[in-house]
């Protein structure tokens, strides 16, 4: 478990599929910067929390729960590419919790958590260019830009540009 002034990163429970589809899952938003495909119906979103709770048994990658309401309102992670460099492995919000510094204290924390954890020399941050906010929090902690990579979204064959930024821990 991480812990934030807001925020409980913790793995997932079976009984968070709910708060996940509502809040998360079935909102184009959340998707629009992503890899995934939104979930459409309850059934699949209980299907899709039990897939998220076997990755999450393997994975450094947690569930982000308002500390205010407990209710689950996104995810975030981070995995290791080499020794002593780690990335993030996905940070996403409900739109509804976007705006209000969840970002922030969530990439704060994956920092802190690889350095802690893991002695981390190097943290990496990837985004769309086209991210804006994304780019901006970046940016506030410092990270410089060390590639863009041409991609295409295999939802829609969209082309986008994957900024990744480094940070020397």
């Amino acid at each position: 478990m991480i812990e934030t002034e807001s925020l409980i990163l913790d793995k997932a429970k079976f009984s968070d599929w709910k708060e996940l589809y509502y809040n998360v899952w079935s909102r184009p938003e959340s998707a629009k910067y992503m890899a995934w495909n939104i979930t459409t119906s309850e059934e699949n979103a209980k299907i899709r929390i039990m897939k998220t709770i076997a990755f999450q048994k393997e994975h450094d990658t947690y569930l982000v729960y308002e500390k205010s309401s407990g209710k689950a309102i996104g995810f975030a992670g981070v995995e290791k590419i080499k020794p002593y460099i780690y990335q993030e492995a996905g940070i996403c919000l409900g739109p509804d919790y976007m705006g209000k510094g969840f970002g922030r204290q969530i990439l704060q924390s994956l920092i802190q958590y690889c350095k802690e954890k893991f002695d981390a020399k190097e943290f990496i941050y990837s985004t769309r260019e086209e991210n804006k906010a994304s780019i901006r929090l970046a940016k506030s902690f410092g990270f410089t830009m060390i590639s863009s990579v041409p991609k295409t979204d295999r939802r829609d064959g969209h082309s986008y540009n994957l900024l990744q930024y480094s940070l020397k821990l």
